[in-house]
């Protein structure tokens, strides 16, 4: 149980780095600086939450 929530920290924070090199200008609206850090953060727990139950499903 431990390690699964060591396991979601780490990838959410890889997810965020990662996320973070992606250029959204084309993507949102301009002055909705709110709404695109909103989206990263989404964007990275979701990507951290499959990436860590992919790792799980690997191990077991």
């Amino acid at each position: 149980m431990n390690y699964e929530i060591i396991l979601y920290i780490i990838f959410t924070f890889i997810a965020a780095f990662a996320i973070s090199g992606i250029n959204f200008n084309g993507i949102v609206k301009k002055g909705k600086i709110l709404e695109a850090r909103v989206l990263v953060i989404v964007l990275s727990l979701s990507l951290g939450y499959l990436l860590t139950n992919f790792v799980i499903a690997f191990i077991n």
